[in-house]
């Protein structure tokens, strides 16, 4: 038997926003709660992300007046996902807890404080389908003022932009020379840097403000949290997890846990070995957008356990490129998702919906190995548009003498610098820019759905998403499949508790987030759809241990 230093009812290993989630509703019921966070912040990839959270019949929709329904939520999934190819993870039971159980999880946050607000317009990412949702599933939360954490605010992970703007306003905020609601969200924005600057408040929004808010939430309901404590082995006594060996200190500590394990721990976008292994096409740099902890070694203990996994290839694709002198790649989605831009390989074809779902477009440009792509941006998306970070009408000298930014007087020129087939690109064009008068992509449907419309610019007709690429200079960027997680990892079944191979579960072991493969297999469904499971599954996961919801 094994010699413990310390006993508590739940651990989880990570401080994501399901093991933060689970750890209330456990504080709630009387549980000892604590939370290990190898790294010095608290948040994981979720502080840093958009922090949109994705629940379809969730609370807000209907005082909106948005239809939806646990039944429109299936027929959207079902139609979506085309199993068995989906994997372990997207089986008929999960689907149907995290349908069930999603809008309870966001009506229980909300009656803790937690400010969520809609994001009207940001609709499903295949809106189209039977049951998709245009007017949107997703859920942002207000801007946060860190100053209520206390001495907890330096604690906090912070995303990389600072902005302090929610995660629905950030596609307005980049239109704010094309749009009066644009430019009136500048303002607004303007406002809330003078209160930051004059006033001493220390305003976050996106994935910051979510898990400030939630861990403002977490720390009340006296939910204990150590950082720098990283997880070395979760500990089994006959068939059943019964704690685990962290590392406090420099020194190994073994803590038992009663009722639970739960990994909220991350998947393995920084494990560089595995990721070649898993997706080949990756160069050697390291091109994901989560957090440093995200390396995979919890993933690895639960193997050790006899933990089965899937989707272990499968990734959050966001197309990226990398101005020089950044730390990390930029996410280019919205940026090319405008009029007046393509996407190419060097064949100079297009592959695939530049405007639509991310991670479908990254897994078509994978699928058309059209890795490294080339994104050939017209001299007027330029003039208008955001790209990396920098408002419209600048472009820094670096970019373009780094190399960074091709430029020319002629697509055939551009071609030539980028390497791309200058005959296949001069077709491509000629067609796209037919389709882009006319309105209408016939060969992927850019412009057609409620994402490519959300994302584009709704000043410019006749369809939001396309403009002709025509009005020199014209440019090009180097895009590479970039991520913000990988998605695949242990098999969990509906009530989160982790499964071997054999398809039983292991006792007292329980997972959530994108440590587990995904309960919507191989497609992204919508804003937040990683964010939103990773909170249910943690709820259920809770729920589960405290018998509120049965086998």
């Amino acid at each position: 038997m094994t010699e413990w230093n310390e006993t508590v009812d739940v651990i989880t290993i990570g401080s994501g926003g399901g093991a933060l989630c689970a750890g209330i509703v456990l504080r709630d019921a009387g549980k000892d709660v604590l939370v290990l966070e190898k790294t010095e912040l608290v948040g994981g990839s979720t502080a840093i992300s958009g922090g949109v959270t994705w629940i379809p019949n969730n609370p807000l929709q209907a005082p909106a007046g948005v239809e939806d329904s646990y039944e429109l939520g299936k027929a959207y999934l079902n139609a979506l996902m085309n199993r068995p190819d989906e994997g372990k993870g997207a089986t008929p039971e999960r689907v149907d807890m995290f349908l069930r159980q999603g809008p309870a999880m966001i009506a229980y946050l909300i009656a803790k404080g937690v400010k969520y607000i809609r994001c009207e317009g940001w609709s499903d990412y295949y809106d189209e389908l039977p049951g998709g949702c245009r007017r949107s599933r997703s859920l942002a939360v207000e801007v946060y003022d860190a100053r209520r954490l206390g001495a907890w605010a330096s604690k906090l992970r912070r995303g990389r932009s600072g902005l302090p703007i929610s995660g629905s306003e950030g596609r307005n905020l980049q239109l704010w020379k094309r749009s009066f609601k644009g430019f009136m969200l500048a303002q607004r924005y303007l406002l809330r840097r003078l209160r930051m600057r004059f006033l001493g408040a220390d305003l976050v929004g996106m994935g910051t403000a979510l898990q400030g808010r939630v861990l403002e939430v977490a720390l009340k309901a006296g939910v204990r949290i150590e950082t720098e404590t990283p997880v070395k082995e979760i500990i089994a006594e006959d068939g059943r997890v019964v704690g685990v060996v962290a590392e406090r200190g420099g020194k190994p500590v073994r803590i038992r846990a009663r009722d639970g394990v739960l990994m909220n721990a991350g998947g393995f976008a920084h494990d560089i070995a595995r990721r070649r292994a898993q997706h080949p096409i990756l160069p050697e740099k390291d091109w994901s957008n989560t957090n440093p902890g995200d390396t995979g070694e919890v993933i690895d203990m639960a193997i050790k356990l006899g933990a089965d996994t899937d989707n272990l290839d499968q990734a959050i694709w966001l197309a990226s490129s990398w101005p020089p002198g950044r730390e990390v790649p930029s996410m280019e989605h919205n940026g090319m998702s405008r009029p007046h831009m393509i996407l190419v390989g060097r064949d100079g074809k297009r592959f695939s919906n530049e405007a639509g779902s991310y991670m479908q477009f990254g897994q078509d440009q994978i699928a058309a190995g059209a890795v490294p792509a080339w994104c050939i941006i017209e001299s007027r998306a330029r003039e208008r548009y955001f790209w990396a970070g920098v408002g419209p009408g600048v472009t820094p000298p670096e970019w373009l003498e780094s190399g960074y930014m091709k430029k020319a007087d002629t697509l055939e020129d551009l071609a030539r610098q980028c390497g791309i087939d200058p005959q296949g690109l001069a077709a491509t064009v000629e067609r796209f820019n037919r389709f882009a008068r006319e309105g209408v992509d016939h060969d992927f449907g850019r412009g057609n759905n409620g994402l490519s419309i959300w994302c584009g610019d709704p000043t410019h007709k006749p369809n939001a998403s396309l403009g002709p690429i025509e009005k020199p200079p014209f440019y090009a960027v180097e895009i590479w499949p970039g991520d913000v997680g990988t998605f695949g990892g242990v098999v969990a079944d509906q009530f989160a508790r982790v499964m071997t191979k054999d398809g039983a579960p292991i006792p007292g072991l329980y997972a959530t987030g994108v440590c587990t493969a995904g309960v919507t297999g191989t497609h992204y469904a919508g804003a937040g759809g990683s964010i939103g499971p990773s909170f249910v599954f943690g709820w259920v996961a809770a729920k589960h241990m405290l018998g509120q919801i049965p086998n």
